[in-house]
């Protein structure tokens, strides 16, 4: 057997490390040269993320923030020469009244019961249910004004009747921004109210486009003259008519000689005989109709 000599030995020992140590070292991979740039975009197959919604994007429009505020409630009133008080009255101003600083609206004038006051309306939920229409866009945006008369007294025996053509329309034309024009105002009313919703409707067409009478009290001082009121009116002129009165109500008979009369005059109207009493429950049930039939004249 041959053997090494130490220097030999040594030496391959040596040898063997250095392998050993070559063995373990990274490899350096050498890097490539840099693309020359060029003016062109390169193409990427991968399609780019979408841009993130910026706040703007997020906001909703000053509209429909209005919209979502239910129209507001306030108190009013104005010295009057025809009355021996004030002529106090509660308006609603639809949603985004203040928002929209140059629209104009159509009026509508509501006339509460006897033994009520003006707040008669607000409690049977018409201020509510229009603002329910307006943004359901079920009907546009529009004013009711809800004035209260402090008598029981007929028509020819006090000033109301004067009070509220000659003074409140004027007034609330001058101070909110209605459309004053006849076309786009309408008036109703119930019970007494509904009285001097046919009053104002058979004596100033000029004024009203359309007048309601729900559950009507007809003043005994204009029942002898309703069918001459009604032919003194202007083909021209002729409102839009709504009658309604429940099965049960004791003014009934009454009603049904108005709606026979308008047939007679071949007056166009709508008419309807519903189940129930002279009572708040019955006009809270059919508020949202009178106030769709009221706001479609004004599409």
């Amino acid at each position: 057997m041959r053997t090494m000599r130490g220097s030999q030995a040594a030496l391959v020992l040596v040898s063997a490390v250095l392998a050993g140590l070559s063995a373990c070292a990274p490899v350096v991979t050498p890097t490539p040269p840099l693309l020359p740039l060029t003016s062109a975009p390169l193409l990427s197959l991968t399609p780019a993320p979408p841009l993130p919604l910026t706040p703007a994007s997020l906001t909703p429009s000053p509209a429909a923030d209005c919209l979502a505020i239910p129209g507001r409630i306030e108190a009013d009133s104005l010295p009057s020469q025809h009355l021996p008080e004030t002529l106090d009255f509660l308006i609603y101003l639809p949603p985004c009244y203040d928002e929209n600083v140059s629209q104009r609206y159509p009026v509508l004038y509501l006339l509460h019961g006897q033994y009520y006051n003006d707040d008669q309306w607000v409690r049977l939920g018409a201020p509510a249910t229009a603002d329910r229409l307006i943004a359901a866009d079920d009907a546009p945006p529009f004013i009711i004004v809800m004035p209260h008369d402090p008598s029981w007294k007929q028509p020819t025996e006090y000033g109301f009747a004067e009070a509220l053509t000659g003074e409140l329309i004027p007034y609330v034309d001058a101070h909110y921004r209605t459309i004053a024009f006849r076309g786009q105002r309408a008036i109703g009313g119930l019970s007494r109210g509904a009285g001097w919703a046919i009053h104002f409707g058979l004596t100033r067409p000029d004024l009203f486009a359309a007048f309601g009478a729900h559950s009507p009290v007809v003043f005994w001082t204009d029942f002898p003259h309703l069918g001459d009121g009604l032919k003194a009116i202007p083909p021209d002129l002729l409102p839009r008519v709504y009658l309604d009165i429940g099965e049960d109500d004791h003014e009934l008979q009454s009603a049904l000689e108005l709606e026979e009369l308008l047939n007679q005059q071949n007056i166009p109207h709508e008419w309807h005989l519903y189940p129930g009493f002279h009572e708040e429950s019955y006009w809270q049930a059919h508020v949202e109709e009178y106030l769709r039939w009221y706001a479609a004249g004004w599409h």
